[in-house]
């Protein structure tokens, strides 16, 4: 699954620091790469009875710092399903707060429990376009020991993964797994606090 959420990184111009500091950590980590961009989100909104209302979430409408908690289903441009909490608890997050990708973010603004919204979001408005900068060649040597193609590494501090492993160098991608991509995003309110 795509964690959603994301935080600042600010990369410094160096070239990557030492080399033998940049295989930190292989492991499983899901973090997100920061956006930027101020694109319009595509949005459809339709309204729906499947949440459960109370009498003081009658026609609140959602605003910048309130919490809420939304299900969603997000989907690629070929219809694959990259994320979804339908099977688990919703996602909860404050409005406005950088928690979330702009787009997605600026979707849910607005709704009342109960609404669903279908929101198109550009890759300026989710996790960027891929930067070229980001994808990185070193000497093998200097990685380490069985490193493969999907390993999660550190680069600097930064998350990244294996992409390419051949006799002589590593390549390495800093990338959101996401960057590039036009996501489409059903998410429905469940709760406005």
């Amino acid at each position: 699954m795509v964690n959603l959420r994301w935080f600042t990184l600010r990369l410094v111009p160096v070239a990557f620091g030492a080399v033998a500091a940049l295989f930190v950590a292989c492991g499983d980590e899901n973090t997100s790469a920061p956006s930027s961009g101020t694109n319009e989100t595509s949005l459809i909104r339709t309204s729906e009875a499947q949440a459960t209302l109370s009498k003081d979430d009658r026609g609140r409408i959602a605003e910048i710092g309130d919490s809420v908690e939304v299900h969603y289903r997000g989907t690629l441009e070929n219809g694959d399903v990259f994320d979804s909490s339908l099977n688990r608890d919703p996602l909860q997050f404050v409005i406005g707060s950088g928690q979330m990708i702009a787009g997605f973010d600026n979707a849910v603004r607005g709704m009342s429990v109960g609404d669903t919204v279908m929101a198109r979001l550009e890759p300026a408005e989710a996790y960027g376009e891929v930067d070229p900068a980001l994808i990185v060649e070193f000497p093998i040597s200097q990685a380490p020991e069985g490193i493969k193609v999907g390993d999660q590494v550190s680069v600097s501090g930064i998350p990244a993964v294996v992409t390419i492993v051949s006799d002589s160098t590593v390549t390495v991608d800093a990338n959101h797994q996401l960057a590039g991509e036009i996501l489409t995003f059903e998410i429905q309110m469940m709760v406005i606090k």
